[in-house]
């Protein structure tokens, strides 16, 4: 996920590189308003304000941290804001580095993970105030993005949350063979036979059953590969998938991952479509790839470019998984190459 940071402050400004430090492995862009601070290493001094920012940092999908008042975070935001499933996880922490605190999408986006994760490398207070994760109770939408489940009808979320929170059991209905053999369920949660034969709280499901459930997820189980021609334009990349995903009947929830070649792995194409509907951008070297087992359609031209004779087919199988088959096989368009993998998938409850 990457990571923008925004300062107003030259002391705001020294945390933030100072942050970026500590958590090295993360992709951090940092930026400040202060122009005491222009000029310093690493870190862009920002020209347009602070709304215009925020908003394209949010169509892009990146994650948001204010470095400074909690005010100015919810202003800057408050004209992008659309819903908990597709906001960009939002941040704030004061300039001394004390706290830390996630204003927006603290589930579903990862802000409440990220605050975590800040808090450890910085010794900053995470000021959690999500209510399940307070009262550590059973969470619908991480129990979700987990097991990576789609999320089918999002009003859904906040009933099943609000048994939760009132000490009553919820029920869960899972697809027959996508349990493990021993199943351990948090305190207030019951698995039910499945299909279930009356209404339950929770449905996991594959299937385009009208299920009697407050909530309905649907496992992420298809996975897509892609190769395309050096510099291949964003738009018609993002169109050959819709194309795509709307042959096969898939929808973008659905997708687990958007997979490629390690040669692929710096175009902006495939990054932009995979930043803007938060898929998963793997790039797999040659070696990988070639460990593929099974049939696919040979290519010399792309052996002689790539090293390998197929990268799309593989690489939809590679991100699948064991057990992953294709079911839409290499389509060729315009200097691209695409195929979708089905995978398999299961559900558990494990809390770590």
């Amino acid at each position: 996920m990457k990571i923008s940071v925004i300062s107003f402050t030259d002391k705001g400004c020294d945390l933030s590189r100072k942050l970026a430090e500590q958590m090295e492995k993360e992709e951090l862009h940092l930026y400040t308003k202060c122009k005491r601070a222009r000029g310093k290493t690493g870190v862009v001094f920002l020209e347009e304000g602070i709304v215009q920012w925020a908003g394209r940092q949010m169509e892009e999908k990146n994650a948001l941290l204010f470095i400074g008042a909690c005010g100015i975070a919810v202003r800057a935001i408050a004209p992008h804001i659309t819903d908990k499933l597709n906001d960009s996880p939002v941040l704030v922490m004061d300039e001394n580095g004390k706290y830390v605190i996630p204003v927006l999408s603290g589930h579903v986006g990862g802000a409440n993970a990220l605050a975590l994760a800040i808090s450890e490398k910085t010794g900053a207070v995470p000021v959690i105030t999500t209510a399940t994760d307070l009262r550590h109770t059973f969470a619908a939408d991480v129990f979700a993005q987990k097991n990576n489940l789609f999320i089918v009808n999002r009003q859904g979320i906040a009933a099943v949350s609000s048994k939760i929170l009132s000490g009553e059991t919820i029920t869960i209905s899972v697809e027959s063979g996508h349990l493990p053999a021993k199943i351990c369920p948090p305190d207030g949660v019951a698995i039910t036979g499945y299909p279930p034969n009356k209404a339950v709280d929770i449905v996991v499901s594959s299937t385009e059953e009208p299920w009697d459930a407050s909530l309905w997820l649907k496992p992420r189980m298809y996975t897509i590969g892609m190769g395309c021609r050096k510099g291949k334009e964003g738009e018609k990349i993002q169109a050959f998938i819709r194309q795509t995903m709307e042959e096969t009947g898939i929808v973008t929830g659905q997708v687990k991952a958007l997979a490629t070649i390690t040669l692929k792995s710096e175009e902006e194409g495939l990054l932009s479509w995979s930043r803007k509907e938060r898929i998963p951008f793997i790039a797999y070297t040659s070696e990988e790839l070639q460990s593929v087992k099974g049939f696919v359609h040979s290519s010399e031209f792309v052996k002689r470019i790539t090293g390998i004779d197929n990268v799309c087919e593989r690489a939809a199988l590679k991100a699948a998984g064991p057990g992953g088959i294709l079911i839409y096989d290499k389509h060729g368009k315009d200097g691209m190459t695409i195929a979708v993998a089905k995978g398999n998938w299961s559900v558990n409850f494990d809390e770590r």
